[in-house]
């Protein structure tokens, strides 16, 4: 009922950066390789970043 006043943990912070880190990495492969390139490693890093919070967790 009140989720709106719900805090994201870091974790879903980090998972929502990821799938829009994925979106732009895939809308830019259509376009600019080097470009998506670029925004997969970015995602690459999230990821790690991700499965290090859930090994401490």
């Amino acid at each position: 009922m009140f989720s709106i006043f719900k805090k994201r943990t870091p974790i879903e912070k980090l998972q929502n950066r990821h799938a829009k880190l994925l979106q732009e990495a895939f809308v830019l492969s259509k376009s600019n390789r080097s470009a998506s390139d670029a925004k997969m490693v970015e995602a690459q890093k999230v990821e790690q970043q991700i499965n290090d919070l859930q090994r401490k967790a």
